[in-house]
């Protein structure tokens, strides 16, 4: 009868992609970090289809491998998670740029604050010459973590570093389902939304291997995690659209009706600024809509506006819809008619047909969007596996 085996402290699980070059030295400095320290620890390599050594290396340096066959970083620190058995899981990189050798020390922060997530702080320590692309250090992580700090309510650093210890009871009910890079924003704003405790250490990064194939795709990725903050906080789009369509159209009637007017020595309300307010009011209202499709999908509550034209009667739309497209062609018509009358020469009315268009295209696109949405509603209704988990507004 063998002897049961004692609880496991902390797993650390290392997302694996073909990382034979540098998988051992971080396995190293795993256990260097963690050997006589009285922690119980196993570490996972989460294999997401390695076709080099990666597997044998992780078993020759004591690690478990799991197969993960769902591909993607998100899916891989699942997958690696959810065969955890310690209390407590880190998750980290195999390309040995993260200071793994801080493995304890996250760890023992983590545990001794009480919090749910611990981070490794990248940009509060030393960052070697060429680890970090110049639009990730000064642009796309601290925009980022901005964002969410100020959405979440959260005081994090460093909203990208892939170094992290969760408690695994707080990480299961946040119900992260990110397969992709963003996992490391959905994984933060959960957390923030659940009230997490969260605490960050100085850290650092090294410089990658050189001959390494980046996983990482800057443009791309980076618009997954503004996508994916967005999409949880849409609210900002939808007050921030509202307020651009209508300080936009307001000044457009003020434009029509006084015309070119001098402010502060400034030629101001001339055609140009009539152009520039029309791009305005359609930039607005291409935000309201994109919160309107948002709010299908989550369960959080729009303005009363807002949900009233979610669920606008289809009936009504259908003759709003038609009004605008009539109430266009009609302008259309009377600018021909008056283009015919002077020979088809020059007729300089647009100083009245901008502020006509203007108000005219906001219904009309309006209307386009909001049938967009009730038709995504009822393909939602019709084809149940692409409804969406929580109810329209």
């Amino acid at each position: 009868m063998t002897a049961a085996q004692p609880p496991v402290d902390l797993s650390i699980v290392l997302p694996c992609l073909n990382e034979e070059k540098t998988l051992g030295a971080c396995l190293d400095k795993i256990h260097s970090s963690l050997a006589e320290k009285g922690v119980v620890y196993e570490i996972i390599v989460a294999d997401n289809g390695s076709r080099d050594a990666s597997a044998s290396i992780a078993l020759s340096h004591g690690a478990r491998v799991e197969k993960v066959a769902a591909r993607g970083y998100g899916a891989a620190i699942q997958g690696g998670i959810a065969a955890a058995r310690g209390g407590y899981v880190i998750f980290a990189d195999a390309d040995d740029t993260y200071l793994l050798e801080q493995t304890h020390e996250l760890y023992a922060a983590t545990k001794a604050g009480e919090a749910d997530m611990g981070l490794a702080c990248r940009l509060s320590g030393r960052i070697e010459p060429g680890a970090m692309p110049f639009l990730h250090r000064y642009l796309g992580t601290p925009v980022l973590s901005a964002l969410i700090n100020s959405f979440f309510g959260g005081r994090i650093g460093d909203c990208n570093s892939g170094f992290r210890c969760l408690r695994k009871t707080s990480y299961e009910n946040w119900k992260v389902h990110a397969s992709g890079m963003e996992f490391a924003s959905e994984l933060l704003i959960k957390a923030m939304k659940g009230k997490a405790r969260i605490i960050e250490i100085p850290s650092g990064l090294r410089r990658g291997c050189p001959d390494r194939v980046a996983h990482l795709r800057t443009w791309r990725d980076g618009m997954r995690h503004l996508l994916f903050i967005l999409s949880e906080k849409p609210q900002f789009s939808e007050i921030a659209g509202l307020l651009l369509v209508v300080s936009a159209t307001a000044l457009q009637i003020i434009a029509a009706i006084v015309g070119p007017t001098k402010v502060l020595g400034l030629n101001v309300f001339n055609l140009h600024s009539q152009a520039f307010l029309f791009v305005a009011a359609l930039t607005g209202l291409q935000f309201y809509l994109f919160a309107c499709y948002i709010f299908l999908g989550i369960g959080e509550k729009p303005l009363a506006v807002t949900r009233r034209l979610i669920n606008l009667d289809e009936g009504f739309l259908f003759f709003v819809l038609v009004a605008c497209l009539a109430l266009e062609g009609l302008a259309f018509v009377a600018t021909f008619v008056l283009w015919a009358r002077s020979d088809f020469g020059g007729i300089h009315v647009i100083d009245r047909l901008l502020p006509v268009m203007h108000v005219l295209s906001l219904p009309l696109m309006t209307s386009i969007g909001l049938a967009g949405i009730h038709a995504f509603k009822r393909n939602a209704l019709f084809h149940p596996a692409s409804r969406p988990e929580s109810q329209a507004p």
